[in-house]
């Protein structure tokens, strides 16, 4: 059973008993995994319906407006389990600022690499070729608020003379270029067979260099 509280930002109309919570995730999930299967054009709001074994299209358009809607609800519900997995959000006060970056990056890499995800990510690649609107969506309310959330962290670093870093957002998005290759072989679709200790390599390396070049002078 999922947490109420989960679908307090996803769902336009928060149910309010266990069994309408229930039924709002399952069309949640049954959109995802079809939409992931079939694409999004080819899925029609029956087949959801029909999939999640119980509901009906009224529940579709009460918890999410339209088809749409229910395609950004799982977005953004993919999006909260991605800071999850990652623990974004988690950067414990006796954490080295070293430490923190490495592993970001580490659980990104392990999460963008799992075939359901890079299923995903060309889903969302398609859907926002056609859909500007869409697209300006996805990225406030993916890409730009993680890189935000690091641009923080390289702040607060900043602020305590850690770092030698008057412009955070710039470097956030300079320390995303790290797994940059990695990201453009699974958009682009070349085989990627990820040997993990390589990886961490990788990663140490280049956050140790972003770290060399943010020292203070």
């Amino acid at each position: 059973m999922h947490d109420l509280a989960q679908l307090e930002p996803i769902a336009r109309d928060l149910p309010q008993t266990k069994r309408g919570h229930e039924r709002c995730f399952a069309l949640l999930l049954s959109a995802n995994e079809l939409f992931v299967k079939n694409g999004y054009e080819a899925v029609s709001l029956d087949d959801i319906v029909n999939h999640a074994g119980g509901g009906s299209k009224a529940s579709i358009y009460k918890y999410f407006g339209n088809k749409e809607g229910l395609f950004k609800a799982i977005c953004d519900y993919r999006r909260e389990q991605f800071y999850k997995d990652i623990s974004l959000a988690c950067m414990s006060e006796p954490e080295e600022l070293r430490s923190y970056l490495i592993r970001i990056l580490s659980n990104f890499l392990k999460h963008i690499i799992q075939p359901k995800n890079i299923a995903f990510i060309r889903l969302v690649l398609n859907q926002t070729q056609k859909d500007s609107t869409l697209a300006l969506y996805i990225h406030e309310n993916g890409a730009k608020m993680i890189q935000m959330t690091i641009a923080k962290a390289l702040a607060k670093a900043h602020e305590d003379g850690d770092l030698n870093c008057p412009h955070p957002n710039n470097s956030a998005m300079l320390y995303f270029g790290i797994l940059r290759d990695y990201e453009w072989r699974i958009i682009l679709g070349v085989d990627l067979v990820i040997n993990e200790q390589e990886a961490i390599n990788h990663i140490e390396y280049c956050v140790d260099r972003f770290l060399d070049g943010h020292q203070k002078p």
